[in-house]
């Protein structure tokens, strides 16, 4: 209201002083005393009730491009909503806001489309070095190097975190969702990491695994194989051990993967999933801080939880959690 009357300033100040030209001529005609308070304070009551209605006119109006602005999930349509101002006043905003709203949205299209021409570009880029991939890990198996073989699995691991953080942003379109065993995906998990746990002597142990998850299988799997990478990193003790175990109940599957190696430090632990964190406590040329990231962005997309816990030199515990909903289904 304040800021309103400030607006206002003007037109009180002409109202006012056209007030007290009619009361001074009203006084000169010799007019009645009680005439001219009455005159005063009707002239007064006007100037109030026109304030009033004026004020909540525009604050109503306001509020409603608010709302407009407040439902709309892509905020810079609102103005092809706003409807276009009669008054001369607002004019020029709305020219303005239609001027600016054009620039951006053309702007958005030109940034899509050279987003899509990258991640297409990622995509052929990832396909086409699977390949050379491929030969070396063939001929370190026929030369039985298993180092080599090791070292050409890690860049076929990050060859393929790339590719997944280029489709992060667009899952949806690569989703194939059923119904799968969380064995079947395990298995799978364990498979493409055998080397790594044979040559760096890890147990594995899997409890309650046969049970049925409604999930996008490949997505999973690679969250999967980001979490075990990492487990595999940080062993530091002599007998090194994975422990995989799903619990289930009425409204969700929880898959909890349990390592015994070099733990988080507690004040690292709320910032494990932010993009680049590599923590306080662990070798930063084993780590580039995307795997984590990574696998909550794709939970989020999934609509699955994941958290973790740990204890510094002791263990660390990462539960992701597959809810039983219709969605799912």
């Amino acid at each position: 209201m304040i800021n309103y009357i400030e607006e206002k300033i003007a037109l009180i100040l002409w109202y006012l002083a056209f007030v007290l030209l009619q009361l001074i001529i009203m006084f000169l005609l010799n007019m009645d005393t009680s005439f001219l308070t009455l005159s005063l304070v009707l002239y007064l009551t006007l100037l109030f009730i026109y304030l009033i209605i004026s004020y909540l006119l525009i604050k109503k109006k306001n509020q409603k491009i608010k709302n407009i602005v407040d439902e709309l999930d892509e905020k810079y349509l609102v103005s092809e909503l706003i409807k276009k101002p009669k008054n001369l006043e607002n004019e020029a905003y709305y020219y303005v806001l239609k001027k600016a709203t054009k620039a951006m949205n053309d702007k958005i299209t030109e940034l899509e489309h050279k987003y899509q021409d990258y991640e297409e570009y990622i995509e052929t880029f990832v396909h086409e070095v699977k390949t050379p991939l491929a030969a070396i890990s063939l001929y370190s198996d026929n030369k039985k190097d298993q180092e080599l073989k090791q070292e050409v699995k890690k860049i076929d691991n990050l060859v393929e975190q790339v590719l997944f953080y280029a489709r992060s942003e667009n899952t949806e379109k690569d989703y194939f969702v059923k119904k799968i065993k969380l064995s079947e995906i395990i298995h799978q998990v364990m498979m493409q990491n055998k080397d790594y746990l044979l040559a760096n002597n890890i147990i594995v142990e899997v409890e309650n695994s046969d049970v049925i998850v409604a999930t996008d299988e490949k997505w999973v799997i690679f969250i999967l194989n980001q979490i075990i990478n990492n487990s595999i990193k940080y062993m530091d003790k002599k007998e090194k051990k994975i422990q995989m175990n799903v619990i289930e109940d009425k409204n969700k599957v929880i898959l909890e993967i349990k390592d015994n190696g070099c733990g988080i430090k507690e004040s690292d632990i709320s910032r494990v999933f932010d993009k680049g964190f590599t923590g306080s406590n662990r070798k930063k040329e084993h780590s580039t801080g995307i795997g984590l990231y990574l696998c909550k962005k794709l939970c989020d997309r999934l609509h699955l939880n994941i958290a973790i816990e740990s204890k510094e030199k002791e263990y660390t515990i990462v539960s992701i959690v597959f809810p039983k909903s219709s969605l799912h289904e």
